[in-house]
């Protein structure tokens, strides 16, 4: 609902009301990436008022400036595939720095089936066909649980499209993209890699040159993407799950 000044007034009770929702991402030097996270931080905005960007690297604002910046408590979501070190170290140290033990810090957006949906519908329109061998490109973490969890994304993947997905890790981690689509190529199929980021950047530039004979854009800013986003804040401030300070 939204008052004749043109700002959005969520119901009274709802608890998102009273939180300022902030989405942090890694961040990138790639203008179009950049847009794609604005784009869902608005369309986010639409949903349950405005919503702050924030980053962890790269360019800011930082998410202890953000937070230290705003006069409600915030919701932080952390707008990454997987909870590697930037989820499980970098937010929780920035949320320490701005001195607001009322933040709270939401879920990680994946593994997530409406991910795969999504996914499957990037591929699609990057020429995928029934049959094509396919390689999920993730960005890589020293986190052996959330390798962990870009398996389980492939498997979530699968389940939708048929066939074995292979995953591929752009840094850090094994198996390399390159090596994935190496595997993937001894079917004697198409190889097509399904980009397991948010938005465009270095990572998936790099992706076109690994040999595949498709690549699929990132997930962008998908109408299940927002959904899933405020899914993650509205489980964050229900009150019928343990809300916790994030520890120093």
């Amino acid at each position: 609902m939204r008052r004749h000044d043109g700002r959005l007034h969520l119901p009274f009770g709802d608890r998102l009301r009273d939180v300022s929702p902030v989405l942090v991402a890694h961040g990138t030097r790639n203008p179009h990436g950049v847009n794609v996270i604005a784009e869902i931080a608005e369309a986010v905005g639409d949903r349950v008022g405005t919503t702050r960007t924030a980053f962890v690297d790269v360019l800011g604002p930082t998410p202890s400036e953000v937070i230290a910046d705003v006069d409600r408590p915030a919701v932080l979501v952390p707008a990454f595939l997987a909870s590697g070190y930037h989820v499980r170290k970098d937010i929780p140290q920035h949320v320490a720095a701005a001195g607001r033990a009322d933040t709270v810090v939401t879920r990680a957006l994946g593994p997530d089936p409406s991910i795969a949906a999504v996914a499957r519908l990037r591929l699609v329109e990057a020429g995928w066909e029934p049959g094509d061998a396919v390689v999920l490109a993730a960005a890589g973490s020293s986190d052996e649980s959330a390798c962990g969890q870009v398996h389980l994304a492939a498997r979530q993947l699968e389940s939708i499209i048929g066939g074995r997905i292979e995953v591929g890790f752009i840094t850090t981690a094994s198996p390399s993209v390159p090596e994935a689509v190496e595997r993937a190529a001894r079917r004697g199929r198409r190889v097509v890699i399904a980009s397991y980021l948010l938005a465009p950047g270095l990572f998936h530039q790099r992706l076109h040159t690994y040999g595949a004979d498709a690549v699929a854009d990132p997930l962008g800013a998908d109408p299940r993407i927002v959904d899933l986003i405020v899914t993650r804040m509205r489980a964050a401030v229900s009150p019928y799950r343990r809300r916790e300070a994030v520890r120093r």
